[in-house]
């Protein structure tokens, strides 16, 4: 692959690619939270329309999410996304609907002695929520949080079907110029490994330093999330 190849397509298509997993992981967390903890809140009608949300976008395509969002949505309001939003959009949404239930399911595993006291020192439900039960469950969360980051990365692929210059779309096209399939992706796999490698070590350092803050040991190497 000569430089001027790397330079011009390779290199914006991997800042594309951190712009999109970047993005794309702010939404689906805000979604993640919001709906988990939706999830778990005593009004039935509320816990109904998060499980609803959870349920539909674990149910539907991404793919077909973000080609709806792109050439369906104008039609209906009069006014398009650029293809970098919509991509975000369905991603984020997507992948929240996953977090969701990870939230909800680290919510859940506190234990309710722990409920029970801030019950007993008059708490409000917020503040049951941020000083005792987001503090325990937050470390239990970011394994499998990890996890979803990593698969959220590699889902970024499909935004090249809308033509969107990711990494992928640019090794499509570095080897439609060179015809040299072996080093073109070859290189993309690596490059995929790499960002998904230095993602899966910030957040094992972000889950060291929430187990610090509860004062737990650290988990064993190799028994956290890591790149699928």
């Amino acid at each position: 692959m000569t430089s001027g190849l790397w330079q011009n397509w390779m290199l914006p298509g991997i800042w594309t690619t951190l712009q999109l997993t970047l993005y794309s992981a702010a939404l689906a967390t805000v979604v993640a939270f919001a709906i988990g903890t939706a999830r778990t809140h005593r009004s039935k009608p509320v816990r109904f329309l998060a499980g609803f949300y959870t349920e539909v976008f674990r149910g539907t395509s991404a793919l077909v999410l973000m080609f709806w969002l792109f050439f369906v949505l104008p039609q209906l309001v009069g006014w398009a996304l650029v293809p970098m939003w919509a991509a975000v959009l369905a991603l984020g949404l997507s992948y929240g609907a996953y977090g969701a239930e990870v939230v909800r399911g680290a919510l859940n595993a506190v234990a309710p002695a722990q409920r029970e006291a801030g019950v007993a020192l008059s708490f409000t439900p917020w503040q049951r929520l941020r000083l005792i039960l987001l503090p325990q469950a937050v470390p239990e969360m970011i394994p499998p949080l990890c996890n979803l980051l990593i698969e959220l990365l590699k889902g970024t692929a499909l935004v090249s079907l809308l033509g969107i210059g990711d990494v992928s779309f640019a090794a499509y096209l570095v080897r439609l110029a060179t015809q040299d399939s072996a080093q073109v992706y070859g290189i993309t796999l690596v490059v995929y490994f790499v960002i998904a490698f230095a993602l899966t070590r910030g957040m094992k350092a972000l889950e060291r330093r929430t187990r610090a803050g509860l004062g737990k040991a650290p988990v064993p190497a190799g028994a956290g999330g890591g790149a699928a």
